[in-house]
């Protein structure tokens, strides 16, 4: 069919008028792209040129209570490669190897990955500024050494558990490393450059710096004094019982900051690699969970008095043992204590006396109790690894069950746990979370920019429920089972412990786990410290083993903290065999004869100097010492 000119002209017009729309559009789409959109689409195409080499921020440094650094960063640069800038592989794997004393094949492999950044490693990573020097002098292409640093723990074993370490790329793997990772690692940096699509570096551009921004600083409760001595004494028992494991901690009972807190044996974090996993992972004073034993008696004790099912005046007779559903719960005293006091009953640690408290109380104020102490579930202490403990479920507890509880047995707990709940028991009554960190510190101006506030989970007794709890385990120290904590010239309350250990499901009678906590000054407790010693050899009781422990530990602190001696101290009572403690007399002026014949002397000599009169002696009259100490005299002429 044959087209006519108009239709011609018409389709003419159209693909005419269509092509200058079509033609527009592209201009004004042009337009747009070059006049509106053009930086923003250069700046992408940049972006996608862009490489970046980064490198971290500083991490966060780690304190004590008084700003001791108890880790933090050293120097140590990383070795990386631009595979696609390396101009001869075999060359620059020869000259890495031998400066990184690393395989030369291997290194080759490395550097020849179709990749645009590859680390070095093992031997490139965090390598000494030396050895950094040398590398970057020798003008590799393709190679840079970047910035890095990693952690330093001066102290060495010092805490280690609540520090806990970094891997490889500073990320924190346990401890307070782990827990506040995030804050303590900061926002890495990097050094930027353009390239092509192999990777290698476009001519006339120019290098980015992004700065990093360094981590916060992390101030702990821990007090690096208060610690080395607790870990002194735990070491010093370790070795002179041979023990499977030992336990300490020790914390502030009003507002639930730990002081010192470590589990033996230990390890060292810059070194964590060359320890076993079950030591470096377990943090025994939150992890470990066991029976009490007797230092559980406090709880049973707490909740009597609150509730009134008992007085310390009321008697009750100890046959050294008592009946329970057919079961014989036995003293740990042959024969039993006979008639005392209940206030005997806490000083004699008798167990038929409080299983009659837990039977007053009844199972269910009792486990309400022993629920609202905290038992059973996690404090939230601020380190990973805890454990909840294990209790009786109601529905289990019988009149036998109900019976053990109250003396510490069938039950499972932590440290931790414990040193909470007695903390509550005697500091007015107030159950609070322990916690490891203090404050967050700004690394650049020393700012305190947050402060974790102690938090109070609830208040459990009355504070004169807690009066009297802590006026009964003061008796314990001076006059019951727990006078080998005794301090002379400081009120001290605590009790002891002693537990079998389950073995193969079955109550060991060789292996036990022996406790003691303690707090003082009796009166207005500054601190609470608890230790436990595993299956000691030899000695297994709580009141010999783990009680001076707890005293040396003790006596260390309150001298330290600065607390005054008190002379409203209740006076030790004393047994055949104990050593007593004695005032030394004023010997000034008087002959040795005169001593002799006029005082009754308990103590040794040791004369110094010429002469019959004693003219100076150490130590001072008025100082008080164990019976049998040596009084040094120094003598001149006189009489």
């Amino acid at each position: 069919m044959k087209v006519s000119n108009v239709t011609i002209r018409k389709r003419l017009w159209f693909a005419l008028i269509a092509g200058i729309f079509v033609f527009m559009a592209l201009v004004v789409r042009l337009g747009y792209v070059q006049l509106w959109i053009g930086s923003e689409i250069a700046l992408k195409a940049e972006e996608s040129w862009r490489r970046n080499i980064p490198f971290a921020a500083k991490r966060g440094e780690v304190w004590d209570r008084n700003g001791i650094k108890l880790t933090y960063n050293i120097s140590s640069p990383s070795v990386m490669a631009i595979p696609a800038q390396v101009k001869d592989p075999k060359d620059t794997a020869a000259k890495l190897a031998a400066a990184l004393q690393s395989s030369e094949q291997t290194i080759y492999n490395q550097i020849t990955k179709r990749e645009l950044i590859v680390k070095i490693q093992p031997g490139g990573r965090k390598i000494s500024d030396e050895k950094a020097e040398q590398i970057r002098s020798m003008n590799l292409p393709g190679i840079v050494v970047a910035e890095d640093n990693k952690r330093y723990y001066p102290f060495g074993e010092l805490a280690a558990h609540i520090l806990g370490f970094t891997g490889i790329d500073n990320q924190g793997l346990t401890g307070v490393e782990a827990k506040y990772d995030k804050q303590l690692t900061g926002i890495r940096g990097s050094i930027s450059f353009l390239s092509d699509a192999s990777g290698k570096k476009m001519p006339n551009s120019s290098d980015r710096y992004t700065k990093p921004m360094d981590g916060l600083n992390l101030q702990l409760t821990i007090d690096s004094y208060l610690q080395s001595v607790l870990e002194r004494e735990l070491d010093q028992a370790m070795l002179k019982y041979q023990a499977n494991n030992a336990i300490a901690i020790m914390m502030d009972p009003m507002n639930g900051e730990v002081l010192a807190m470590a589990g033996k044996p230990s390890y060292e974090p810059g070194n964590y690699k060359n320890s076993p996993s079950e030591v470096i992972n377990r943090n025994l004073p939150i992890w470990m969970t066991y029976e009490p034993g007797s230092t559980f008696k406090i709880i049973t004790l707490a909740a009597a008095l609150q509730e009134k099912k008992v007085n310390f005046n009321e008697r009750f007779h100890d046959p050294g043992y008592i009946e329970v559903a057919g079961a014989r719960l036995r003293c740990w005293k042959r024969g039993g204590h006979g008639s005392e006091t209940f206030l005997e009953v806490v000083e004699n640690s008798c167990n038929p006396g409080f299983v009659v408290m837990g039977q007053r109380l009844g199972k269910e104020t009792l486990f309400d109790y022993i629920n609202r102490f905290g038992f059973g579930k996690k404090t939230g202490i601020d380190l990973g690894g805890e454990e909840n403990g294990i209790m009786f479920k109601m529905s289990r507890v019988g009149p036998v069950e109900l019976a053990t509880t109250s003396f510490g047995q069938g039950v499972s707990v932590t440290p931790i746990q414990q040193v909470a709940a007695v903390s509550a028991a005697i500091n007015g009554g107030k159950l609070f979370k322990p916690r490891v960190a203090k404050a967050w510190v700004n690394p650049d101006t020393g700012e305190v920019i947050d402060v974790m506030e102690p938090e109070l989970v609830r208040t459990v007794i009355s504070e004169e429920t807690s009066k009297q709890v802590r006026d009964a385990l003061e008796s314990v120290v001076a006059k019951g089972t727990g006078k080998n904590a005794f301090l002379d010239g400081y009120r001290v309350g605590g009790k002891t412990g002693t537990a079998q250990k389950v073995v193969n499901g079955r109550y060991s009678p060789n292996e036990h786990i022996v406790s003691f906590i303690g707090f003082a000054p009796a009166d207005k407790p500054r601190v609470v410290v608890y230790v436990a010693i595993d299956n000691p050899q030899g000695i297994q009781f709580g009141g010999l083993v783990a009680a001076p422990v707890v005293r040396n530990i003790m006596g260390d602190a309150l001298r330290y903290m600065n607390v005054e001696p008190s002379k409203e101290q209740i006076e030790r009572e004393y047994v055949y065999g104990d050593t007593k403690i004695l005032e030394v007399p004023n010997l000034v002026g008087m002959t040795v004869q005169e001593i002799y014949e006029d005082l009754n002397m308990d103590f040794q000599l040791s004369k110094s100097g010429e002469g019959n009169t004693v003219v100076k002696q150490q130590p001072a009259a008025g100082t008080r010492l164990d019976q049998g100490s040596t009084i040094r005299i120094f003598m001149s002429e006189g009489k």
